[in-house]
């Protein structure tokens, strides 16, 4: 697996890329996010952790340019910790945010997470199915959501939830079982990460996101996709 570490410290790169070549990965290192983007359009790279405050092009105009063609994984670096730069590097599609200074084991923990679903998407184990509820379509042997027969582009973790309230239509999730079930761990104060990404998904699938005709939420009990 190749990871590709942006951030202008050059000491948190290199710190970075010696503990993930210990776990066996291939490193690649930007400084800035213009480095970045020429790394990710000239290699394969199935991971990101980018930096959000960065000289030439910052974590989160590059994370913006990624999202345009790219659904690979992306861990946000900050040294920032409150909430709303959190939802804000959510909101640009990153998967996963983690501030600094930060501990190497839980860092670790979280990239195999990223990875075990990222490559899950891709995984030809997996049992050919198909979803829908009305024009929203599932399609679990490509990993290709269709709306109306429009593709829509989704991230990773984006895919992930709509796939699993889809194939459950009708069925109200809880915050913290959807969490869990996606994120493959336990829920700690979970809601301000899954509604980022239920709002960017409902704007990427439903004609008007404020009164959304597939993604329903249920108050004081969850979210669902709508039965159709």
């Amino acid at each position: 697996m190749n990871i590709l570490v942006c951030d202008d410290d050059q000491s948190i790169v290199e710190a970075i890329c010696i503990y993930l070549e210990n776990e066996g990965y291939s490193m690649f290192k930007a400084f800035n996010g213009v480095e970045a983007l020429e790394i990710i359009e000239n290699q394969e790279i199935h991971l990101i952790i980018m930096d959000i405050m960065m000289p030439k092009l910052d974590g989160i105009r590059t994370t913006m340019k990624i999202r345009e063609s790219y659904g690979v994984p992306v861990i946000m670096l900050s040294a920032k910790s409150e909430d709303s730069d959190k939802i804000l590097g959510l909101n640009l599609g990153a998967d996963d945010y983690i501030t600094k200074p930060f501990n190497p084991l839980e860092l670790i923990a979280r990239v195999k997470s990223q990875l075990r679903r990222y490559t899950s998407l891709g995984s030809l184990e997996t049992k050919n199915s198909l979803y829908r509820s009305g024009g929203l379509a599932v399609d679990d042997e490509s990993k290709i959501i269709t709306i109306d027969g429009e593709v829509v582009h989704l991230t990773p973790v984006q895919y992930k939830i709509v796939k699993l309230l889809t194939e459950n239509a009708g069925r109200v999730f809880s915050i913290e079982e959807i969490y869990e079930r996606v994120w493959n761990e336990t829920a700690f104060n979970p809601e301000n990460t899954v509604s980022v990404h239920i709002r960017k998904i409902r704007e990427k699938i439903e004609i008007n996101p404020k009164e959304p005709k597939y993604l329903k939420v249920v108050w004081g009990v969850g979210y669902k996709v709508e039965k159709i």
